[in-house]
């Protein structure tokens, strides 16, 4: 039986789909078609090749595309700015979400590759990975992020999502430049034993590289990517042991979130947006 949060009707069935979220210019929907997940791919390549210094080889090179199996059983939130358009070439975001019917298809999960990820996929109820998230620079404000977070939680909503977790990635490959913020998320958000994910020991790299004083602690926190804090600040923990991916020039984490907090911030949204009365 589920220990998530009481199940309640969805909203977004009353018009049989996933609603489009709006923020003035920009709107947040799933992406509609090959064309629009191309885009989504472009940007990806654009944001972890060209700027974040990821290694293509020659076929992702050619194509200017990061894609790879994954994205066929995937559902692929996009970040549009009507102001370019409606369709492909509006697209500035986004977030790729694979339930377990779709990693069933290919016998795993894109984290299964650097994590022992069994004690999540035990968990009882519907589990959901998050990755490849990423913005255009001139939209990385904190409206879009925010806009990106309502996204995910009426998925999480809409499709009963118990426990979501991916793998977050800390910019660079040398784990001891990173020693401040890997110490910290190992010694202040560790997740509980019996839902700890782990490194597979091929690519285990020890997190807990240094002491931190509060000051220390404080300073680190405040250099974790945006996207990390915000798993943080919904009550997310992180596995045991980072993982270099020399092919993406980052460092990273296994978080996991149980959604309790998801979904309830995401109805009392909707109850006011809706002028519904407050559930006690």
């Amino acid at each position: 039986m589920s220990s998530g949060p009481p199940r309640r009707e969805d909203p977004t069935q009353n018009t049989g789909g996933f609603e489009e979220l709006r923020a003035g210019n920009l709107g947040l929907r799933l992406a509609a078609g090959a064309n629009e997940i191309r885009a989504a791919q472009a940007l990806r390549y654009r944001v972890f090749y060209e700027e974040m210094g990821a290694h293509a080889d020659a076929a992702t090179a050619a194509a200017r595309l990061d894609q790879d199996e994954f994205d066929g059983v995937a559902d692929h939130l996009v970040v549009l700015d009507h102001d370019l358009g409606d369709g492909p070439d509006a697209v500035v975001g986004t977030y790729r979400l694979i339930r377990r019917p779709g990693a069933a298809k290919l016998g795993r999960f894109y984290s299964q590759a650097e994590y022992d990820v069994s004690p999540l996929l035990a968990y009882p109820g519907e589990v959901m990975e998050l990755g490849r998230s990423c913005v255009a620079a001139p939209y990385r404000t904190r409206g879009t992020l925010q806009l990106l977070w309502r996204g995910i939680a009426a998925y999480v909503f809409r499709y009963r999502i118990d426990l979501m977790f991916g793998c977050a990635s800390l910019h660079g490959t040398d784990p001891d430049a990173l020693a401040p913020q890997l110490s910290y998320l190992h010694a202040y958000h560790l997740a509980p034993e019996g839902l700890r994910p782990r490194a597979l020991p091929d690519r285990y790299v020890k997190m807990d590289r240094m002491s931190l004083d509060p000051a220390a602690a404080k300073a680190a926190l405040v250099e974790l990517p945006p996207l990390v804090k915000g798993y943080l600040r919904l009550g997310g923990f992180v596995g045991d042991g980072a993982v270099i991916d020399h092919q993406f020039n980052t460092t990273d984490v296994c978080i996991l979130v149980k959604t309790d907090l998801v979904t309830d911030k995401y109805y009392r949204h909707y109850e006011r947006t809706a002028g519904g009365a407050k559930e006690e």
